[in-house]
């Protein structure tokens, strides 16, 4: 009789931080989701896909973005329909979405982002639309960090973010934690995808 491994399910990310071992309920993640060919790949189609500099009010960012199916104005506050998703993300979307369990057409939101060096991202909660966050790291490895108000201070958490690796978001640490991007000194691209309560 031969026997089968059962399937691997997404487990949280161990999290060190000075209480040492610590797990942020409703993260998961995962290695390689992609091959270094197709990660090769979509870099080359993010660089195509005309992003521009990120706008927060008065203030431009450091990176470079462009979002698909929905879009969110910072300088306004406009949540609106966007550019339909484009075919060549369709296959890591139902990657993205298997990886979470959820149905693809689910993942109606995708945003890419080119990060130059010096570029990272600020402490912020995504918008309250949005209920699963997925993202998926291109390039240099990236620092994702954690923060949630205790009293006077913060609980802080840290996730090391590989290239090629998969992260979703959802529920307590998707609601109540904010998390940012250190800033880097080599290049990295990301895709998230959302989809929305």
């Amino acid at each position: 009789m031969t026997r089968t491994a059962a399937p691997r399910t997404p487990q949280p990310v161990p999290q060190a931080d000075l209480f040492g071992l610590s797990l942020l309920p409703g993260l998961a993640y995962g290695d390689d989701v992609i091959t270094h060919a197709e990660e090769t790949d979509l870099i080359a189609c993010i660089d195509a896909a005309d992003l521009t500099p990120f706008q927060f009010q008065q203030w431009e960012g450091k990176r470079l973005t462009r979002s698909f199916g929905w879009t969110y104005d910072f300088q306004t506050g406009r949540f609106a329909t966007g550019d339909a998703v484009p075919t060549w993300l369709l296959p890591l979307r139902a990657k993205a979405a298997a990886f979470a369990g959820l149905d693809a057409c689910a993942l109606e939101q995708i945003l890419l982002i080119e990060y130059g060096p010096g570029a990272g991202i600020g402490w912020h909660k995504d918008r309250p639309v949005f209920e699963h966050v997925i993202g998926i790291s291109l390039g240099a490895p990236a620092v994702m960090r954690f923060r949630r108000r205790e009293g006077a201070g913060f609980q802080r958490a840290t996730a090391n973010l590989a290239p090629r690796s998969i992260y979703h978001m959802r529920g307590e640490v998707r609601d109540d934690w904010e998390h940012s991007i250190a800033a880097m000194d080599a290049p990295r691209w990301s895709i998230t995808f959302r989809s929305l309560r």
